[in-house]
């Protein structure tokens, strides 16, 4: 079963290459804009199926087009993509030593009939208290301006999040639920080739506590 991924990430290319499924990558670019008073789900749904159905009207070859848009919101504040290693900083310093949280959500649509499915994933993230230097070398090395709310989970020369005492999906954080992906490939009939949650903790190297509830199966 052949996704064009509509989507520039490397981090969601990484983890829908986890899956088994065969992937075109065909990055889309939207106005990621929020509405006045548009909650969290409400903007990355819309976004989402944007991405996706702006991905079936330029790219052709592939059976499914998927795209997903990630969130973070932290005391009512939205936080996107940082222009600037300076608001990367500012950013980071919004989120040390608290809680946010980040939302992904997920638009499939099958090309043969059109037909447009969703999903959303949210997570609490807690961020443990780095130090100003440690702000500022990250904000400096450029890593944070690809990423919406100024950091990657998987950042291990930063490790900004407390991983510990995390209880929630990992790959959403990245940007790419994967259980929920595979939920939403079986209402559409396809089923993954690989054991999708044992590649993610392989991947990652975290212990999942939520797939099975979101898959349906025992842990």
């Amino acid at each position: 079963m052949l996704i064009t991924l509509a989507s520039g990430s490397p981090r969601r290319r990484q983890l829908l290459a986890l899956t088994g499924w065969p992937a075109l990558v065909r990055p889309i670019t939207v106005d990621e804009t929020a509405h006045a008073g548009e909650a969290p789900e409400e903007l990355a749904r819309r976004l989402a199926l944007t991405k996706a159905r702006q991905g079936l009207r330029q790219n052709g070859g592939a059976a499914l087009v998927l795209a997903a848009d990630t969130i973070v919101a932290v005391g009512g504040v939205l936080l996107g993509k940082p222009a600037d290693a300076a608001e990367a900083a500012r950013m980071l310093e919004r989120l040390r030593g608290r809680s946010h949280r980040v939302v992904t959500a997920l638009a499939l649509i099958d090309r043969r009939t059109e037909s447009e499915l969703g999903d959303v994933c949210a997570t609490e993230v807690p961020m443990r208290a780095y130090s100003d230097d440690e702000i500022q070398a990250y904000a400096a090395s450029g890593s944070p301006l690809d990423k919406a709310g100024a950091y990657g989970i998987q950042d291990r020369h930063f490790q900004p999040v407390a991983v510990d005492r995390l209880h929630g999906c990992y790959a959403n954080v990245m940007g790419l639920p994967l259980c929920h992906l595979v939920r939403t490939m079986r209402r559409l009939g396809h089923a993954p080739p690989v054991d999708v949650p044992a590649a993610c903790r392989g991947e990652t190297g975290y212990d999942c506590p939520v797939y099975a509830n979101i898959l349906g199966e025992e842990a």
